[in-house]
């Protein structure tokens, strides 16, 4: 149970990061990388997402 709260906590603050990104600031190879993450992400289940959203207690403005 302790890996699955880190790992939400993880996925949680890299979606997180990945809301917040401005790619036209950033170097190509890093837009490249934030892609796969997010892309990565968003294959997880809605439920599974809200949980790691919830276990940093953040949220995703659309």
């Amino acid at each position: 149970m302790r890996e699955r709260e880190i790992l939400l906590k993880i996925t949680g603050v890299a979606a997180g990061l990945i809301a917040e990104l401005n790619t036209t600031d950033l170097p190509i190879r890093t837009v490249e990388a934030a892609d796969l993450l997010a892309t990565t992400i968003n294959q997880l289940p809605e439920e599974l997402l809200q949980d790691a959203l919830d276990a940093v207690h953040a949220t995703i403005v659309e």
